[in-house]
């Protein structure tokens, strides 16, 4: 039986990345030597959908990691507290209330508060 799912994200500054994603961003972590930081999660779901290119052929193969939360106004404001940069505004995305934030290695990661319920 599947208990989980590893996330990976791969970064030109992975030091960096795992000191902004334990101390910016709280999660606790078990240290499994040298550097190597494993963070625990809290809830996940996931979602699988179609990828159309501009050409409108359809993509396979890519992956996508976000973040989410009860409160986006708050976690935001918390998180800019913290010193993390936005990338852009919050925006209405029919799905839910989204934004992006700058992690090192100079990309951004999606933010968003939803409006699907959740099964438990």
């Amino acid at each position: 039986m599947i208990t989980g799912v590893h996330t990976m994200f791969y970064s030109s500054q992975p030091e960096d990345f795992r000191a902004f994603v334990r101390d910016k961003l709280g999660f606790s972590f078990t240290d499994v030597g040298e550097g190597w930081l494993i963070f625990n999660l809290p809830e996940a779901d996931m979602g699988c959908h179609p990828l159309e290119t501009q050409d409108g052929k359809v993509e396979s193969g890519r992956a996508h990691i976000s973040f989410y939360c009860d409160d986006i106004e708050k976690t935001v404001a918390d998180l800019k507290a913290k010193g993390v940069e936005f990338t852009e505004g919050i925006k209405d995305e029919g799905f839910g209330l989204v934004t992006h934030f700058r992690v090192p290695g100079n990309f951004a990661v999606m933010l968003y508060q939803p409006r699907y319920s959740k099964n438990k």
